[in-house]
């Protein structure tokens, strides 16, 4: 799958690290539900910098289309809110169709 973080470039990241970042990214979910400034940042962070130690990085000049897009590390809570789906920043695993699964969250509230 090709990653982009905005301001950062592109990275390409095999499925099976997709675990790790969903479990960040459902840390970021409370932070952000919570109203959690401190641990946004932290989190936000954490899973910017695992996406670029985990992921190969494309070169600048590669023109390849961006399967998920990601706030940059100064991303405001509000910026990142506008950025999320139904199951945050990363939707899930993608299925043997290449069709994104729907991550561990449950949708009730």
């Amino acid at each position: 799958m090709i990653v982009r973080i905005l301001g950062e470039g592109q990275v390409r990241l095999d499925d099976s690290h997709f675990p790790l970042l969903d479990r960040l990214d459902d840390e970021l979910m409370a932070e952000l539900e919570s109203g959690d400034e401190t641990g946004f940042r932290r989190t936000l962070q954490a899973l910017l910098e695992a996406v670029s130690s985990v992921g190969t990085p494309l070169p600048d000049e590669a023109l390849e289309p961006s399967e998920l897009i990601l706030p940059s590390p100064d991303a405001s809570i509000e910026e990142v809110r506008a950025m999320l789906t139904e199951n945050g920043l990363i939707p899930g695993l993608p299925d043997a169709s290449g069709e994104a699964g729907g991550g561990g969250r449950s949708t009730s509230d």
